[in-house]
């Protein structure tokens, strides 16, 4: 028996910007996203926020994170911060 090991899925990817810093080792992150409307081809845009796990507390307000999908950390965080892509001025 030659089994291959069951690969994970990979995790869902998002980039946004942050815009609570509030609580403690979580932050609020705002991704927009654009897509055409399906029939009238228009570009749409689509706001949606995310409760996000900040371990080391690193991220302020206005930083552009790129966020990963994980277990469930809470209630409402089912999402952390992978890296920092860019600090707010």
């Amino acid at each position: 028996m030659n089994e291959q090991p069951v690969e994970r899925s990979r995790r869902k990817v998002r980039d946004g910007v942050v815009v609570s810093d509030k609580m403690l080792k979580t932050v609020v992150v705002l991704v927009e996203e654009k897509k055409p409307h399906p029939l009238y081809k228009k570009v749409v845009t689509h706001n949606r926020r995310f409760k996000v796990h900040d371990e080391e507390q690193q991220c302020s307000v206005g930083d552009r994170v790129r966020i990963a999908e994980t277990r469930p950390l809470s209630k409402e965080k089912r999402w952390r911060v992978a890296e920092i892509l860019e600090k707010a001025k």
